[in-house]
């Protein structure tokens, strides 16, 4: 007997195996997502960063150009000399300064009649805004208010506007010998026509309101509020140079970026801010003129399409993680199922191949003994034939003679039925297949069992068999086997019994022959070994009917399936394939 094949039943992926593959490839989808979703987010703030730096680069160079020009016009180079042009920007810039001195003495003059006093901020000695001296006059040109250094000239200057004979006056620019050290003057009427307010600025206020005057003219020639919901330029000491939007509250004193970037230790930086509900991204970049750090650019981008994209982005990446874990899962239980499947196939073919093994070596076993036991047993059976028809006992001896004669010879009956089940059982001959009706062959068979079955008291009955076509299949042994069957439903049936014959389709390839009896059925342990060999329920016989039946049906492609429980009787579900047989 060859060497008995490994056991393969012991599946490569376990319950536990995959819960922990399951577990490690749903966490390698979620951590590459969500390095996506940090790779999407990081590229789009880094798009909006190159954007505001962008922006702080132009209101750098605007700034420069405008300030060039403002500076020019404050040393009076540009007029009459034929080396600074005039141009219409030029006019524009200058008139930008005017306004921006006029306006900030409007507003001292709104705070004077509304207060009755000068705010802190226009007369205080640390702001550069606040004129180098300013004075508020009544209608007879008395002064209310003063505050800074009073020139000698200046009032005399002034008296086209105090004695209400011009509304303004600018005195701002001029070529540096015509100057002659005057101070640079404004003069207003007031709000209403009652009185004049005049404002003086030295050089230092001058070139303060220019370099404002410069960024703010950058910012509006620059900048268009399409996603961009604020700039402003910060001095180092926090205060706005210029600004275009409503800009957040300034923190500066305690904001931790702009000191670093101060102080050079980052050269911009971006950040995530919330205002009022609203998501933003704040860049913030210095701003140089020529070499000289003169203050911050804050940029404020809005964030909401981006979040918006981000959030498409993190909805479609969910999607696709959701598809693909799905997939694999999928993808892992099929695998899972099918290596079961396999497992299940390998072991039945495993069990297949012992047990043609254990029939071979039986088969050979019962070739050897059939044979050794045939001899001497046809010698006793003419043996008895001879004495039976011999010997004449006493008349006394004659009943007991037959009843003994009668015994050896169902004995000898009995024991040339085992034989040829012993020489079935270990013949081999190949299959020869035709195409032959089922019906009459089932037909045929019930015929040959029904005079035995009704000694018995049990009626067999064929039925539903008039629709099946021809089925391939050797008549000699299929004929075998189905008999084998039918004797051994019969032979299970204790008392008076019925036994049914039923064919019908299964499916478009399977024919199905069930043969049901009203025994006493079978239980799950007995199923299982029915069809060994070695395994019998009967008092009588050696258990060969059922094993022989089953290789004769799997010889022919088929299966048998058993359907049985106790008290219930037992069904044998023969199918056999219904197309043509190949080899």
């Amino acid at each position: 007997m060859k060497n008995p094949l490994p056991r393969y039943t012991r599946p490569f992926l376990q319950p536990l195996a995959m819960i922990i593959i399951c577990a490690v490839f749903v966490s390698l989808i979620l951590i590459t997502g969500l390095m996506d979703m940090r790779r999407v987010d990081r590229s789009l703030t880094d798009f909006m960063e190159t954007r505001g730096l962008d922006i702080a680069e132009k209101i750098e160079k605007e700034t420069q150009i405008n300030y060039s020009t403002i500076s020019q016009m404050l040393r009076g180079e540009h007029i009459g000399d034929a080396l600074i042009p005039i141009t219409e920007d030029t006019f524009h810039v200058q008139e930008a300064l005017i306004n921006a001195l006029v306006g900030h003495l409007r507003r001292i003059d709104q705070s004077w009649g509304s207060a009755g006093q000068v705010r802190k901020s226009d007369t205080r000695e640390d702001s550069l805004e606040k004129p180098w001296f300013l004075a508020i006059l009544n209608d007879s040109g008395k002064i209310v208010h003063a505050a800074g250094t009073l020139d000698a000239g200046l009032l005399a200057r002034a008296r086209p506007v105090i004695r209400g004979k011009q509304d303004i006056m600018i005195d701002l620019f001029g070529r540096p010998a015509d100057r002659q050290d005057r101070p640079r003057l404004i003069a207003l009427r007031r709000a209403g026509g009652n009185g004049t307010i005049i404002g003086a600025f030295d050089d230092a206020g001058m070139r303060h309101w220019g370099l404002k005057v410069a960024i703010q003219r950058a910012i509006d020639e620059t900048v268009t509020l399409n996603g961009v919901l604020y700039v402003a330029v910060t001095d180092e000491g926090g205060r706005a140079l210029g600004s275009l939007g409503e800009l957040p509250e300034s923190k500066s004193e305690k904001d931790e970026i702009q000191r670093n970037i101060l102080e050079s230790k980052i050269p911009s930086a971006s950040r995530k801010i919330t205002v009022e509900g609203r998501n933003l991204l704040e860049v913030i970049s210095p701003i140089y003129l020529e070499t000289m750090r003169i203050g911050l650019a804050r940029v404020g981008l809005e964030s909401d399409r981006a979040d918006q994209i981000l959030l498409r982005n993190r909805n479609l990446l969910f999607i696709s993680m959701a598809l693909v874990m799905l997939i694999g899962l999928f993808s892992l239980w099929f695998l899972y199922t099918n290596q079961n499947r396999h497992l299940a196939r390998i072991e039945e073919m495993r069990k297949q191949l012992e047990q043609s093994e254990r029939l071979s070596a039986l088969g050979q076993l019962a070739a050897g003994v059939a044979h050794e036991i045939r001899n001497p047993l046809n010698a006793i059976s003419l043996a008895s034939q001879r004495l039976q028809r011999e010997f004449h006992p006493e008349k006394d001896k004659e009943e007991e003679f037959q009843r003994l004669a009668g015994v050896i010879r169902d004995e000898i009956r009995r024991l040339n039925e085992i034989i040829e089940d012993f020489l079935s059982f270990s013949r081999s001959r190949r299959l020869e297949f035709r195409n032959y009706s089922l019906k009459d062959l089932l037909y045929k068979i019930v015929s040959l069992i029904e005079e035995e079955a009704k000694t018995k008291g049990v009626s067999v009955k064929l039925q539903s068999v008039d629709s099946v076509n021809p089925v391939p299949m050797d008549v000699d042994k299929l004929q075998q086997a189905f008999l084998n069957i039918i004797k051994n439903a019969m032979e299970s049936i204790p008392g008076e019994g019925a036994v049914s014959v039923s064919v019908e389709p299964s499916g478009s390839t399977w024919i199905s022959v069930k043969i049901t009896d009203t025994g006493p059925g079978l239980t799950a342990g007995e199923i299982e070994r029915i069809f060994n060999p070695e395994y019998t329920t009967k008092e009588k016989g050696l258990g060969l009917g059922l094993p022989i039946a089953h290789e004769i049906i799997r010889g022919h492609g088929g299966r048998i399936l058993v359907v049985s429980k106790p008290g219930a009787g037992t069904t044998f579900d023969v199918r056999l394939p219904a197309g043509e047989k190949r080899g």
